[in-house]
């Protein structure tokens, strides 16, 4: 039910790691090597569009992590259920409470392994966060909590959870660094020029799927003009906004 990505930042490692996937790795591995006696929820989240879930994928292949993204029309027990696939049973049976304990001793197996839920916000809204919070008490298990700006505030509704946090990250915009890291990763043959990065990331607000798009058009307008090289003034194509086009009157 969750996909997994195997190349989700092929770039970290080998040029400078874009600076949202750093701060995630940070958060998880504070909570990943907690000292004794501290907790281990950690926080993760911002506005859309700001490669939260990117990041997360990222975790989850270089720990090695249990990753769930939740969907808006998740109950309990799919929520279980999905966990459960991802811990290789297959078909699981039973009632949701047969379910929990059955995730929950295939956890202990593994303390250490991080889980990380995406979209966590929707476990909120639906009053399902508590089941996190048993995972965590059962298991002791390291748990990244992904999800929106209004994360953090939401989880304060919840003091039993929120009092288990003890790591928080924050997405934010991407800046030129990270763009030049994109254009690196995703187009390496051609050179953007700082000047036409900073164009795109001020014009996109530094979303980093739309700092994507925006350098596949780049890419495409020097490949027809055999350009290795392009700078703001050699470029008078589209910065992809977002904006959907507008018919004219």
């Amino acid at each position: 039910m969750n996909v997994r990505m195997h190349n989700v930042n092929p770039g970290f490692g080998t040029v400078a790691p874009l600076r949202n996937v750093a701060e995630a790795y940070s958060v998880a591995q504070q909570i990943i090597n907690r000292p004794p006696g501290v907790d281990g929820l950690g926080l993760f989240y911002g506005r859309s569009g700001y490669g939260k879930s990117k990041a997360s994928q990222y975790l989850q292949n270089k720990t090695g992590a249990i990753y769930l993204e939740v969907f808006d029309f998740w109950t309990r027990k799919t929520f279980v259920e999905a966990l459960l696939a991802e811990l290789n049973v297959d078909k699981p049976k039973g009632t949701i409470s047969d379910m929990m304990l059955q995730a929950l001793r295939r956890l202990q197996d593994d303390p250490n392994r991080l889980l990380i839920i995406d979209e966590a916000d929707k476990l909120i809204d639906k009053h399902m966060i508590e089941l996190v919070r048993d995972l965590y008490k059962g298991a002791r298990i390291p748990v990244l909590l992904v999800g929106e700006e209004l994360l953090p505030e939401k989880l304060a509704r919840y003091e039993r959870c929120e009092n288990r946090v003890s790591a928080f990250g924050m997405a934010n915009p991407s800046d030129v660094e990270d763009a030049r890291s994109l254009a690196r990763v995703y187009h390496p043959k051609l050179s953007v020029q700082d000047d036409l990065l900073d164009h795109i990331v001020t014009k996109t607000n530094g979303v980093a799927s739309r700092i994507v798009a925006s350098l596949s058009r780049v890419a495409d307008f020097a490949r027809a003009r055999q350009l290795d090289a392009i700078a703001l003034a050699d470029y008078d194509g589209e910065v992809f906004t977002g904006q959907a086009p507008r018919r004219g009157r």
